[in-house]
């Protein structure tokens, strides 16, 4: 088992980042994707209805697809053929499909005051991302991020919930009481990572997809607008 240290009096040996929304903007391309899926379907059903229905889709896919803009895109085609009766143009179907392409080919663009905040803290901690999704598409995103020498180790995930994050902590030799998560998803980022007795903080993203959606926790964590508030608030901790 590899070991991460830190340097001494640190109260955090290792910061875990999640991606998504934390690091990079994501779900902002899957909303200005879902509005042409709308526009795309508007004669065949009410945006609420397409909405409803597409949300259905995903989280019934979740188990056979996971997480990404693959499984987001075959949920699309899914409930496009549901809301047609199995009527809808094979035109449309390839939209569909190039809308997804559109979303894998497009610019990594880090979100305000990551890259000066991510070189600040490589050279006081160790730093660990662990983010969840498509295994080919983190992959791409990390390296056109520009961030990828930043990190002492990257864990791509199928799902983030206490078993994924001990795994990763005893893989590398965390003491969890001395871990600290950073990511902008209650529900994937700070509530499983609470459950373990490590730390966290919360940084919402303007946008949350509805099935990240969680109660926040009343205690045991923080929570900061920017990233760039993070730096400042590890001195003060």
């Amino acid at each position: 088992m590899n070991s991460i240290p830190a340097p001494a009096g640190q109260q955090f040996e290792v910061i875990g980042f999640d991606g998504d929304d934390t690091l990079w903007h994501n779900e902002s391309l899957f909303s200005m994707t879902q509005d042409r899926f709308r526009a795309l379907l508007a004669h065949a059903a009410d945006p609420n209805v397409l909405d409803r229905r597409l949300l259905e889709a995903e989280r019934a896919n979740l188990r056979v697809y996971g997480y990404g803009i693959k499984g987001f895109v075959l949920s699309m085609i899914e409930t496009a053929i549901t809301v047609t009766d199995g009527n809808v143009p094979a035109r449309d179907l390839q939209s569909l499909i190039d809308f997804g392409k559109a979303m894998l080919e497009h610019p990594v663009e880090l979100l305000p005051g990551v890259q000066e905040v991510m070189e600040t803290l490589a050279g006081r901690h160790r730093l660990v991302l662990i983010t969840k999704g498509d295994l080919f598409d983190q992959e791409s995103k990390i390296a056109r991020s520009g961030l990828s020498e930043l990190f002492h180790a990257v864990e791509i995930v199928s799902e983030k919930d206490p078993a994924t994050y001990r795994r990763v902590m005893d893989r590398h030799g965390i003491d969890p009481t001395r871990f600290l998560m950073v990511g902008n998803s209650v529900r994937s980022d700070i509530l499983p990572v609470l459950a373990t007795g490590a730390h966290a903080v919360h940084i919402p993203y303007a946008i949350t997809w509805a099935h990240e959606e969680a109660d926040v926790p009343d205690e045991h964590y923080r929570r900061l607008e920017s990233v760039r508030d993070l730096p400042a608030l590890l001195a003060d901790w």
